[in-house]
């Protein structure tokens, strides 16, 4: 469902009455206080945190992909047969020798943009935990 503009100011008024901004200026706050004594540059602390105030705006949800790699790096870290057990197997082998070929480039193209999303994630937040 596409987002009229009538909607996006209903969801910003919205917002402004329950606070949020209030609640990202204090959240804000205490996560440069724990970057700090993490040793995170406030800055980078910054950009990530601005990156996840967007993504709740925009409602966006992560998608199964990265929450199977976030689950299997979360398990067993980063294990050196990661392509292989991501794969649709069923899938997989109903391609032919060409169409596998790129579909392994696409999962380890994909595979990458999530590791990198999850070390920062982690470095951010799972690692307080």
């Amino acid at each position: 469902m596409e987002r009229t503009l009538k909607m996006l100011a209903k969801e910003a008024k919205l917002r402004m009455k329950k606070g949020f901004w209030q609640q990202c200026s204090e959240e804000l706050v205490n996560r440069r206080a724990a970057a700090r004594e993490q040793g995170i540059g406030e800055s980078r602390m910054d950009r990530y945190f601005q990156e996840k105030v967007g993504e709740r705006i925009k409602g966006d949800a992560p998608d199964e992909f990265y929450l199977k790699v976030r689950d299997l790096l979360l398990s067993e870290g980063e294990v050196s047969d990661a392509i292989g057990r991501l794969t649709d197997k069923e899938y997989f082998a109903t391609l032919s020798y060409a169409e596998q070929q790129r579909y392994n480039l696409e999962l380890s193209a994909r595979y990458l943009s999530a590791l990198e999303r999850f070390k920062r994630e982690y470095e951010f937040e799972l690692k307080g935990r």
